[in-house]
């Protein structure tokens, strides 16, 4: 089996989808934007609360009407989503998928947004932070461990998994991310390929001699 699998943020995105997110929903007085931006300064440093980020980032989601956050969502989409898209990340997509690997986006944001990203790629799989519901409306909670840093390890496991595989016995996995917090990740797969790094992972890929490219 061979397998591409793309980080999201940063990586096939240029920008951060939860504060794009964010921001738009600031625009309607149902978020504040500086706040998240806190929160991803803190990503950026290896030292984000996800706790703390999650309860306060998902409370829009158990105020709003699920009408009301799934045309709100499609608008994010088209207008602040969909033009972040790096086109060479669109074109090394279709090149895995025409290839014959297995493609799939492994990303720490919830399903509800990058669901409708990979919707756009059409990227038929994705292993995402999965938001609690209950009957239509969302609880707040989290469903299952959330897919950061050493997560994203057990959800692709997860994943393989319901394939009769694991990363150890997958064949070849490929792993395209912009971020050092998925240095376990990438640290386990069998071609690990930086993006457009930040310094952390830029310094760790330079030290283990991993590939790196730059999408932009």
């Amino acid at each position: 089996m061979r397998v591409a699998l793309f980080d999201l943020d940063e990586t096939l995105l240029d920008g951060v989808s939860d504060l794009l997110w964010s921001e738009y929903l600031a625009e309607r007085g149902e978020s504040d934007a500086e706040v998240t931006r806190g929160f991803h300064r803190d990503y950026q440093l290896g030292r984000l609360d996800l706790a703390k980020f999650l309860a306060t980032y998902l409370d829009p989601f158990v105020r709003l009407e699920p009408h009301t956050l799934q045309a709100w969502r499609e608008d994010w989409y088209t207008t602040r989503a969909a033009p972040r898209l790096k086109p060479r990340a669109i074109e090394l997509v279709q090149q895995r998928r025409a290839a014959g690997y297995e493609v799939a986006m492994v990303t720490a944001t919830n399903d509800f947004l990058a669901g409708r990203i990979a919707q756009g790629l059409e990227i038929s799989e994705l292993i995402a932070t999965r938001l609690e519901r209950a009957g239509e409306r969302y609880t707040g909670r989290l469903h299952g461990q959330p897919c950061f840093r050493e997560g994203k390890i057990a959800r692709v496991e997860e994943w393989l998994a319901a394939r009769g595989l694991g990363l150890d016995h997958a064949g070849e996995v490929w792993f395209y991310s912009d971020s050092h917090n998925d240095l376990p990740l990438l640290s386990r797969v069998s071609h690990p390929v930086c993006v457009d790094p930040d310094p952390v992972l830029h310094a760790a890929a330079q030290e283990r001699g991993w590939p790196m490219l730059t999408l932009r």
